[in-house]
């Protein structure tokens, strides 16, 4: 990112808050929430840096995400262009995880933290900040947040916290967007007609991006529960495909492994830019009255397979035992699949509505499971953990390997 064009006036009031001159100078911090692509985190990153220096000189601050990759890719990168743009100067120490910014005579370090995880908190143990700026505020453990918060301890410190909206139960919609009046905290709401880099029929593509409580959190930026259909555009018969004429470039197996419960094995096949479930090995012992072992699971694989080429192989992370016996066999390379279920069924309803994926009406088991697979009605983020194994399945496809073919495939696996 070179350079920003224009902002909105929402956008203007997050960039301006903390002038001495203006009118929400006096708050301790800033929470930022609302719909993706709406400018959030830009503006934010911008107005944090800015701040520190109206304010501080040889300061400590902190830029928090879920994790430090995804703080670089986020607030690192598109910030230092535009800073750079501006006449400050940045030097990144990436094994230290911190970036030091200057402008003219001062100089400030801003250090990268993730907080996903309660181990997390530890990591920023002990430091004495001037500010701490949490991007995706809703994805951090609280124990993290809190930690980081009570690193502030120099006098004119602020908090700054921007988000898109989770369930109206998450702690931190609960313990700051609702008590924001007595932890002294300005509020704005964000929605994509507050960007005015995004054009109307941008706005149209994300809108169609997402249904049901994605639609209502991502793009109409509130604090919703999930609850029905957890992909409910699914639906309907139409959603699924013939099997398409012509070859497939590549094809992969998907595999959520049970022995009481049902296993489901998804054969993917690869044409042009498009995926589609082609087949599926479905085993229900409770149905057919008896289980079947490690190797009479494999033997279903292999006959899901055939004679094709199959590259990669994902199972269910938790499957040890099945996951050794493939590699032992050494016909396939294994590998198992990332298991963030919320984040995997975004991913699934994106890749799904995008058209990246496609389920071929041969897969009796999944169209069944589709129309049975619900959310969690007890104000949890989570679907029913029934009717689910299909659904798993074709989640571990998605995180796992749709869009990292070859040698992709293995950098990402090596880099984790």
């Amino acid at each position: 990112m070179a350079k920003i064009e224009s902002f909105s006036k929402k956008q203007l009031k997050l960039l301006t808050w903390w002038y001495p001159e203006s009118r929400d100078s006096g708050y301790d911090a800033i929470i930022c929430d609302g719909a993706v692509r709406s400018g959030k985190t830009v503006c934010m990153s911008l107005s944090f840096v800015l701040w520190a220096f109206a304010r501080f000189d040889g300061g400590d601050f902190a830029i928090c995400g879920k994790t430090i990759r995804s703080v670089r890719r986020n607030v690192l990168v598109p910030l230092m262009s535009l800073l750079k743009n501006q006449g400050f100067i940045c030097e990144e120490k990436v094994s230290a995880n911190y970036v030091d910014i200057s402008y003219h005579d001062k100089k400030n370090r801003f250090y990268l933290f993730g907080g996903r995880d309660e181990g997390s908190a530890s990591l920023i143990q002990g430091m004495t900040l001037s500010g701490v700026m949490f991007d995706e505020a809703a994805l951090l453990v609280r124990s993290f947040v809190e930690q980081a918060l009570a690193r502030c301890s120099v006098e004119g410190s602020k908090f700054w916290f921007n988000c898109n909206p989770e369930f109206p139960k998450h702690w931190f919609y609960t313990e700051w967007i609702q008590k924001r009046k007595e932890k002294n905290t300005l509020y704005l709401h964000f929605t994509m007609q507050d960007n005015p880099s995004l054009s109307k029929e941008m706005i149209k593509r994300y809108e169609s991006l997402y249904s049901g409580t994605f639609y209502e959190r991502f793009v109409l930026g509130k604090w919703v529960a999930a609850e029905g259909l957890v992909y409910p555009f699914m639906s309907d018969i139409t959603a699924f495909y013939d099997e398409p004429k012509g070859g497939f470039d590549e094809y992969v197996v998907s595999c959520d492994y049970g022995t009481v419960n049902p296993a489901s094995f998804g054969l993917w096949g690869r044409q042009g830019t498009v995926w589609y479930r082609i087949d599926e090995y479905y085993f229900d012992s409770r149905r057919e009255g008896n289980q079947k072992t490690d190797e009479e699971h494999y033997d279903g694989l292999l006959k899901l397979v055939g004679d094709r080429n199959v590259e990669r192989i994902t199972v269910d992370p938790s499957a040890a035992s099945f996951i050794e016996l493939v590699r032992r066999k050494g016909k396939f390379a294994v590998y198992p699949a990332e298991n963030n279920v919320l984040d995997g069924i975004r991913r699934v309803s994106t890749a799904l509505k995008q058209g990246e994926i496609k389920i071929c009406r041969a897969c009796t088991d999944i169209i069944r499971e589709f129309g049975l697979y619900r959310w969690d009605s007890n104000g949890r983020d989570a679907p029913i953990k029934e009717n689910d194994h299909a659904m798993d399945d074709m989640r571990y496809f998605v995180t796992t390997l749709l869009n990292k073919s070859g040698g992709g495939f293995f950098a990402v696996s090596a880099e984790r």
